[in-house]
């Protein structure tokens, strides 16, 4: 952005982006759709994670746990039901693909302390706070010299 606008994008902007900018902000916006939209709460002794994921179906997400980083993974394939239906579809506007988000939780969080549950299109997970005296502290290495 040239010139901070109060109305969002400047009216000049359009004409002095680079020429490709146009398909990456483009290209941009249509990858929007697939972040899951996440809401973190702390809490005393844990974190509360709400994961919006409409229109997914629990059988189509796992959750993983490797060196401290917890990911959540969605995938929806394209639904091929053969019916005997009448009349012919001209388009069908369905959401066919994978999207996953990764969160640093350190790696003193075991995969066993974590909870997840899915209930109208939404993933709550709740992480327990590490406590931060079985954190190994730093310890520092004299120099000789």
């Amino acid at each position: 952005m040239l010139m901070p606008s109060i109305f969002g994008e400047s009216l000049f902007d359009e004409m002095m982006d680079f020429p490709w900018e146009r398909e990456r902000k483009a290209a941009l916006k249509k990858m929007e759709k697939n972040i899951m939209k996440t809401d973190i709460k702390e809490k005393e002794d844990a974190y509360e994670v709400h994961v919006e994921l409409p229109g997914y179906k629990k059988d189509q997400l796992s959750l993983e746990l490797e060196n401290g980083y917890l990911t959540v993974k969605a995938v929806k394939n394209a639904e091929t039901q053969e019916k005997k239906e009448e009349g012919k579809y001209i388009r069908k506007e369905r959401y066919s693909g994978s999207c996953s988000r990764s969160f640093y939780v350190g790696e003193e969080v075991k995969h066993e302390d974590i909870s997840a549950k899915f209930e109208d299109g939404v993933l709550y997970l709740t992480i327990p706070k590490v406590d931060p005296n079985k954190v190994q502290e730093k310890k520092h290495i004299s120099i000789e010299g």
